[in-house]
């Protein structure tokens, strides 16, 4: 959420020279699928010494497209005005971003947030790349070793399934005031 926050700001709020074609290139890597880039990307990761853990994941799910595009529509909101009688008043730019700007982005970091924890949380193809040890693997790869290659433990499956979804539900429900008041005032300008 940090590094999506921090680029979305700069993408929205600060003036340089290429902005927007450096935003549009960088959200145009949504399009690109992960099939693409996987390779490369575990070449990287084994020549860093990061394949079998959890920083690999952790890294690569450190810097989204998508939610830099979400927090700069955001941003983008946020009246100038407001950001200069800051700086008139003595912040700096990161006291900018940290005093104004990221206490206003709370309803759309909530969402993305929950949008964010859904998606790493159901990954299945990553960690399968990336992860090697028993002991590492997630709760997906957990629930796909109750498949074997000629039976299927299909209680222990449901069962693991059911289990599973606890995570997603409590990240939701502390997210949830938030996420709605987001929704709730997506409309609204002033």
């Amino acid at each position: 959420m940090f590094t999506c926050s921090f680029a979305a700001y700069g993408f929205a709020k600060c003036q340089f020279k290429g902005r927007d074609l450096l935003f549009l290139i960088y959200v145009a890597t949504i399009a690109v699928p992960w099939q693409v880039y996987m390779l490369p990307q575990y070449t990287m990761m084994n020549k860093f010494g990061l394949v079998d853990t959890h920083a690999s994941l952790i890294l690569l799910h450190a810097f989204d497209a998508f939610g830099v595009f979400l927090l700069r529509q955001f941003c983008m909101g946020i009246p100038n005005e407001l950001l200069e009688a800051a700086r008139i008043d003595g912040l700096s730019e990161y006291g900018v971003y940290r005093k104004i700007v990221l206490p206003q982005m709370g309803p759309s970091i909530a969402t993305l947030v929950i949008f964010t924890f859904v998606t790493n949380w159901n990954d299945f193809m990553g960690p399968m790349i990336y992860l090697d040890s028993p002991k590492l693997k997630t709760v997906q790869l957990g629930i796909r070793m109750f498949m074997g290659q000629y039976s299927s433990e299909y209680g222990l499956i449901m069962a693991a399934s059911v289990v599973s979804l606890i995570p997603v539900i409590v990240v939701f429900l502390i997210f949830q005031k938030k996420f709605v008041q987001g929704i709730a005032t997506s409309g609204l300008k002033g």
